[in-house]
């Protein structure tokens, strides 16, 4: 029984020195914003520029308070997330296969990298007109930008990871008779996943990126509306809301992958 109840105060222990180190590190990463604002509302206030240019904090948040009671805030917030989530979905399974493709056969990698090389260094607002043209003014071509933004970093990672694994790990699988799709899915895969989930990250942070571009056609709603609006009504105030609110979500994102990741590499 004192050995159940020993094993019990350090299990307590454990958990308490792992909060406290969590809210260390959140302490830690809190000084920098908190730098920033501090350093904003002086700037803000001081005279070294007008409201126009630089509104005091307080402004922004009263402008996110106006926006939530008329009921338009969440409306440009979940067409944003629904816009990067849809798009980054697409992007990172067409990225996931094709540089799966890539990384595991020498013949593709000839065939297809140059091109797709080639297509990447395509700015996002090049592709804008395009689409347009082909898709309209609704939904398909935004999401479809935000797919090409998140693409490009999936595959590239996702082929680098399968082209730099062990070859005696291939070895050993076959060993035991694996070929094929069970090869890929039980040895591969497994062996490249914390590079595959550095690509799934940096492809999310593209898709919010290519985010603003996509809500510039022809967007009635969203965050890249938002930005786009109040520079034309001169609302400096909500243009800075819909940025830290672009740096937040994009953050948030981020750290829901990485939770993803944390849990998927300690199963492997």
């Amino acid at each position: 029984m004192s050995e159940f109840r020993v094993e019990q105060q350090n299990t307590k222990q454990q958990r308490q020195a792992k909060v406290r180190k969590n809210l260390v590190r959140l302490a830690i990463g809190a000084l920098l914003p908190a730098l920033i604002l501090v350093i904003w509302q002086i700037l803000s206030t001081n005279g070294s520029f007008s409201a126009s240019q630089l509104p005091p904090p307080i402004e922004v948040l009263q402008a996110a308070q106006g926006l939530v009671e008329r009921g338009t805030l969440w409306q440009h917030l979940s067409i944003s997330i629904q816009r990067v989530f849809s798009g980054f979905a697409i992007g990172a399974v067409l990225g996931i296969a094709l540089g799966s493709a890539v990384g595991l056969s020498k013949t593709v990698s000839q065939l297809l990298l140059p091109t797709i090389g080639a297509v990447r260094a395509v700015p996002s607002l090049a592709w804008v007109p395009l689409l347009l043209i082909w898709m309209g003014i609704y939904e398909e071509p935004k999401i479809t930008l935000v797919a090409i933004g998140a693409f490009f970093p999936v595959f590239t990672t996702v082929a680098a990871g399968l082209a730099a694994v062990d070859r005696n790990l291939i070895e050993v699988g076959r060993t035991y008779g694996l070929k094929g799709v069970k090869l890929i899915t039980k040895v591969l895969l497994p062996a490249a996943s914390p590079v595959i989930f550095s690509g799934l990250r940096l492809g999310l942070a593209q898709a919010w990126l290519f985010l603003v571009a996509a809500e510039l056609i022809a967007s009635s709603m969203g965050l890249g509306f938002l930005l786009l609006d109040s520079q034309n009504t001169a609302r400096t105030d909500i243009l800075f809301m819909a940025i830290i609110l672009l740096a937040l979500l994009g953050k948030l994102s981020d750290v829901v992958i990485a939770t993803v990741e944390k849990r998927a590499l300690r199963w492997i």
